[in-house]
């Protein structure tokens, strides 16, 4: 992969300093309009992606971001970035780890994946009960259930 001073590098680190200071709106712009996002929580397309950075952006508390290892090249690129917040349903504290995949089309991402152990997060936010489920596909699927509604509840706050 390019280094940081190929233009889609310089997208990403668009992106992660916009995501540092809750910029969501900058966030969306890095997107291609048919873009999709997944991660271990949401699957998610188009527009859709742009209400969660918001969504995520504005209930954030006590929320810093940290980002390195940026490349990228014209097709595809990576990053590594950290998020430290307070997560919202339990008030627990939580240090996520992510590796980042991307591909590019005319200078935007048409394509976002986020990679995190999903058990380790689920110890951290859901405390006792992600410690001892956080490994099934009981307590993913009932959080990523509840994401789903926080995000639809939140776009139809917003239209």
């Amino acid at each position: 992969m390019a280094s940081t001073s190929h233009p889609n590098a310089q997208l990403l680190e668009r992106f992660y300093a916009a995501f540092a200071k809750r910029d969501a709106a900058t966030m969306r712009d890095c997107y291609a309009p048919d873009a999709m996002f997944e991660d271990e929580v949401f699957t998610l397309k188009g527009a859709e992606i742009g209400q969660m950075w918001t969504m995520l952006s504005q209930n954030a508390r006590e929320f810093s971001l940290q980002f390195r290892d940026i490349t990228a090249d014209d097709t595809s690129g990576r990053a590594h970035w950290e998020a430290q917040y307070l997560f919202s349903a339990t008030g627990r504290k939580v240090h996520n780890i992510i590796e980042a995949e991307f591909q590019f089309r005319q200078g935007l991402i048409v394509m976002h994946r986020d990679r995190f152990d999903f058990w380790r997060w689920s110890r951290q936010a859901l405390g006792l009960r992600g410690l001892l489920l956080g490994w099934s596909p009981l307590i993913r699927n009932k959080v990523r259930a509840q994401a789903a509604r926080n995000l639809a509840a939140f776009s139809a706050k917003k239209a």
